[in-house]
């Protein structure tokens, strides 16, 4: 990162100005001038010497802004995963509900897709922020959290209205 407020600028034609030998004014606007004509230089660039040909345009994202959106991808991953399993270990393990034959199915089924659907969405975000990162954007607003949320409290309602049907009916 190049600091520009520290090295005066006199304007465009200060770099090509002759200036007596052994004068530091000539040298340092001709170093300004550089200066400015490197930073310029950084912040037009439209693609990392390491992108490949599809890559989003923009500037390199600081490593660490990269890797931190990578961790919260890895983390939506694993809650995707995590529904995708306890769905499983419902429709595997939970005991059949008396008189409810479907009720393992009804409460398994949107665990196991809400998960599907979180793993694609989670990718889809992922890309959205890398991309605002590149282009000094701000952060696409996450739906996910809402998505997730609502859910998971339907499902829970399916659920507990399952059992209060199983109860109901075995009496």
């Amino acid at each position: 990162m190049l600091v520009l407020a520290a090295i005066p600028v006199r304007g465009p034609a200060s770099a090509s100005r002759a200036t007596p030998a052994g004068s530091s004014r000539g040298t340092r606007d001709w170093l300004s001038s550089l200066v400015l004509r490197t930073a310029d230089k950084e912040r037009t660039t439209t693609l990392s010497d390491n992108a490949t040909p599809g890559a989003d345009d923009g500037t390199e994202p600081d490593a660490r802004f990269t890797m931190a959106n990578e961790r919260t991808f890895l983390a939506w991953s694993r809650t995707a995963l995590a529904l995708v399993v306890g769905g499983l270990a419902i429709a595997q393990l939970l005991p059949p509900f008396p008189n409810v034959p479907w009720g393992r199915s009804v409460i398994a089924t949107p665990l196991i897709l809400l998960g599907a659907a979180l793993s694609v969405l989670s990718y889809f975000e992922w890309r959205a922020s890398q991309r605002a990162l590149r282009l000094g954007s701000p952060l696409p607003r996450s739906q996910l959290p809402k998505i997730l949320a609502f859910t998971i409290a339907v499902i829970a309602l399916v659920a507990g209205a399952v059992d209060l049907y199983s109860r109901l009916t075995s009496r």
